[in-house]
């Protein structure tokens, strides 16, 4: 790819504006695992041949590839979403002790609404607990220049920076411009420095004292930076604010006094202080968490926030004026398209077989999650990636009631399936296991995985056989299904339910959005249907219910048969083709 020095214009979002700050500061190392809201700022950091860019099995080792890049001395950056900064929390707490060597930046993406996501946490309160600074842009053009002061603030003050979007910055679209180019920085030496860099209980307590005078020198640095910036205009009203919520509380009120902190950890209390002096009434407007209201009130700088019902889901223009009118929020159910697997999902013919079974099923993260919707309804938790063995394990050892049954994802398996399957086989647990293997990270988009044998960059890579790992960990039988062969996964499956064994099923057929080839589409002969709604309970896009009639959308469906397989009447056969 060629690059230019000069001012041009871009239309980013702000992942890839993040992609395009991280190049321009001359990040050579990037790692993540794909998460949303997240996942396309290693997309595009992909497509640049100036770095190495890499997908990771998990969040955890994201980090620590990324910061050993940074210990290598060249500029590195790691990126997740908010649930996966949790699997990486154990590497990020004691890295904070540690101190860098050259620049390293941890972008979160934050979910305010949980559009795709099992929770809304606030990765702000990360910041203060782990010590680190925090930087919060509010648009993609902020996200492109604050990334860059982000590196800055790592190699000045020793230090992980996090850099903490929100699905609205990371998905939004700008129109901005910037100079476009490459730093290139010389190279930092790789040292060895136990004293820094091996943290045992004498080296971090050293290492803890040097945490304490780094952030105050950071909280120093917080109240000169123009990341932190104060705009004058009617004193009698003002606002502090930080991230996305700058830009609805300047929509609601563009002639209001504003205090924008880009940099909202460590807290700047004599730049607030002074702000808060020169305005008659201050409200504070964010998402989420209590996070800047809670340090205005220790610092005891009076202000206006929010009601505690607020802390849910997303602010816009019109709740800016009705938190400052201190109304409580209404939380309205919305108004949206159901969610549904796609046509011809693989995952579709195994929740039927599962459901028919009336086994209890211990689900995980991924597509495969709605089948937990009507009709389908055949997977009963979902809690965090990797949770569906463990659950499974108790599950199975505490109740009779049910035999238990765990799912998970390919893609999630090699994330964290493998630890719960070595756990569960070593304590001796009895059941079965599903793989739904549709051979590609499919929820964030299509994202490569060990298990393809392609990198992110698309480079040729040793293939994991799913197969092998679970011999090795100790698993008594592994077969492989096809999920459209309905009777023949239900056989194997009632098979290994009766066995005194630990088993695990891949149910392998690639995910149609990586293999878009269609066979001819269904059609149902009116004079045959006797309407007994099997093919309803597919869930299928493209099987509908019209006028009394049941039909079929052609131009939907993917044609993989499965309608004909569960039709009573033999009213289902192929078109003519397309």
């Amino acid at each position: 790819m060629n690059y230019v020095s000069k001012k041009q214009k871009a239309f980013l979002s702000g992942n890839e504006a993040v992609a395009w700050g991280a190049l321009a500061s001359g990040v050579c190392f990037a790692s993540a695992y794909p998460g949303t809201p997240s996942t396309e700022i290693l997309e595009t950091l992909g497509n640049f041949s100036e770095l190495e860019a890499q997908w990771a099995v998990n969040e955890k080792v994201a980090y620590e590839a990324a910061y050993g890049a940074s210990l290598a001395g060249r500029r590195a950056l790691t990126a997740c979403k908010h649930v996966g900064l949790n699997v990486a929390m154990d590497p990020l707490m004691t890295t904070a002790y540690s101190g860098v060597n050259a620049g390293f930046v941890v972008v979160v993406a934050d979910d305010p609404g949980m559009y795709s996501s099992q929770n809304e946490q606030d990765t702000r309160r990360i910041a203060p607990y782990a010590k680190i600074p925090l930087i919060e842009p509010s648009s993609p053009s902020e996200a492109y220049y604050f990334i860059q002061e982000a590196f800055k603030i790592s190699e000045q003050y020793d230090t992980p920076v996090l850099f903490r979007l929100t699905t609205r910055v990371s998905h939004t679209k700008e129109s901005f411009s910037a100079c476009f180019g490459r730093n290139v920085l010389p190279d930092r030496e790789l040292e060895k420095n136990p004293l820094k860099y091996v943290m045992i209980p004498g080296h971090a307590r050293l290492r803890h004292l040097d945490l304490e005078k780094r952030i105050l020198m950071l909280k120093d640095f917080s109240e000169k930076t123009e990341l932190n910036r104060i705009e004058l205009k009617d004193r009698k009203v003002g606002f502090l604010v930080s991230g996305v919520s700058a830009l609805y509380a300047k929509e609601a009120y563009p002639e209001a006094s504003f205090l924008t902190l880009g940099m909202s950890f460590p807290f700047p209390v004599k730049k607030v202080k002074n702000f808060a002096a020169k305005i008659k009434k201050l409200y504070v407007i964010e998402e989420l968490e209590p996070f800047l209201e809670e340090k205005l009130k220790q610092e005891g700088i009076r202000a206006v926030g929010k009601k505690p019902s607020w802390a849910c889901g997303e602010l816009s223009p019109q709740a800016v004026k009705d938190i400052m009118a201190q109304k409580e929020r209404r939380l309205r159910q919305q108004k949206a398209r159901r969610p549904l697997l796609c046509p011809g999902c693989p995952h579709r013919p195994a929740f039927y077989v599962l459901k028919k079974s009336g086994v209890f099923v211990a689900g995980d993260i991924g597509c495969y999650t709605l089948g937990a919707l009507e009709p389908l309804a055949a997977l009963h938790t979902q809690t965090c990636m990797g949770s569906s063995i463990p659950f499974f394990e108790g599950i199975s050892k505490m109740q009779k009631k049910y035999k238990a049954v765990a799912v998970i994802g390919d893609s999630t398996f090699i994330h964290t399936g493998i630890s719960g399957l070595i756990s569960a086989v070593y304590n001796g647990t009895k059941g079965v296991i599903l793989i739904m293997d549709n051979s590609i990270t499919a929820m964030t988009g299509g994202q490569q995985n060990p298990a393809t044998g392609l990198t992110l960059q698309g480079k040729i890579t040793k293939k994991l056989s799913l197969e092998k790992i679970c011999l090795a960990a100790g698993a008594d039988n592994v077969d492989v299904v096809n999920p459209f062969d309905i009777e023949g996964m239900r056989k194997i499956l009632e098979l290994r339910l009766g066995e005194d064994a630990l088993s695990v099923i891949i149910a392998r057929f690639p995910c149609r959005m990586i293999d878009c080839r269609r066979a001819p589409a269904m059609r149902i002969d009116q004079g045959k249907c006797v309407k007994c709604r099997q093919c309803l309970l597919l869930d299928c896009p493209a099987i509908t219910e019209k006028e009394g009639r049941i039909v079929i959308n052609e131009v939907l469906c993917a044609g993989c048969g499965l309608c004909r397989k569960v039709c009573k009447s033999g009213a289902i056969a192929p078109g003519k083709g397309r």
